[in-house]
């Protein structure tokens, strides 16, 4: 189908409204949500007063549909699109909270100009294997803070070495607790107590800290964030205005320190 040369700017412009609009309503859907679909009425409202009559509407669309059809690949271009600025919508405000550690929770540079947030559980198989991923990451980036947010969701037994990681944070020995609990067997009162005997705590210390209130508002804390981030899985990683799910692996992870340090 041709559409008139005095009509193709319009075209552009409602292939790019009703594709994202398609998009959104599918990505919104998705997700169970209570939000109304595209509205038609509003959309014709608008191309009325832009000059585009009910005829000329129907002629754009035909083209649009054909084109994605012919095109098919730009969906999911675009869906991803839709979903990194929302994405980015959602981390600018949080920005703050999410870069500033529990005391002690950081690896890698603590006064590293590039942050990289991680929410991990040490009963997450994806998580220990991205253990030796995350460390050559580090080895290459020495300006790479990388704050992690313990997020126990696995297994009872994920927060009391959550717990137990915080505590390790108290004495400045995160980072040695936190690579023995991977190292070891999953998390079970001996193996806590395992990577925090090697980790070299003083455990009675520990064990009172790790009772303590504010450990415990701490994992609420990292819980609330991820909701608002729509984080429902670990690992999760933040890093600039990106939200990445999942054992990405260091290749991965790297473009986005590479985004990040740029932006």
């Amino acid at each position: 189908m041709t559409v008139p040369s005095r009509l193709r700017p319009f075209a552009l412009i409602l292939g790019i409204v009703l594709l994202l609009a398609a998009g959104y309503g599918w990505y919104v859907k998705s997700r169970q949500t209570s939000a109304a679909g595209v509205n038609d009425a509003a959309l014709a409202a608008q191309l009325s007063g832009a000059g585009i009559d009910t005829r000329q509407r129907a002629a754009i669309e035909a083209l649009v549909r054909s084109y994605i059809l012919d095109h098919p690949e730009v969906l999911p271009e675009a869906m991803e699109r839709l979903q990194a600025r929302e994405a980015q919508a959602r981390i600018t405000p949080l920005r703050g909270t999410l870069e500033t550690p529990f005391s002690g929770a950081v690896l890698g540079n603590p006064q590293g100009k590039v942050t990289l947030v991680e929410f991990t559980d040490f009963a997450c198989t994806y998580c220990r294997g991205s253990v030796a991923d995350l460390r050559a990451l580090m080895a290459a980036n020495p300006d790479l803070k990388v704050v992690i947010r313990e997020l126990p969701i696995i297994s009872p037994q994920s927060e009391p070495a959550a717990r137990m990681a915080l505590a390790a944070a108290a004495q400045g020995k995160y980072a040695a607790y936190h690579d023995a609990m991977f190292a070891g067997e999953r998390p079970s009162p001996e193996s806590i107590s395992a990577a925090a005997a090697k980790a070299g705590l003083d455990l009675d210390a520990a064990r009172a800290f790790a009772a303590q209130q504010q450990v415990g508002k701490e994992l609420e804390h990292n819980l609330g964030l991820a909701r608002q981030l729509g984080v429902n899985g670990t690992p999760a990683w933040v890093i600039g205005g990106e939200l990445i799910a999942g054992a990405v692996g260091r290749d991965r992870l790297q473009q986005a320190v590479d985004a990040a340090r740029k932006g």
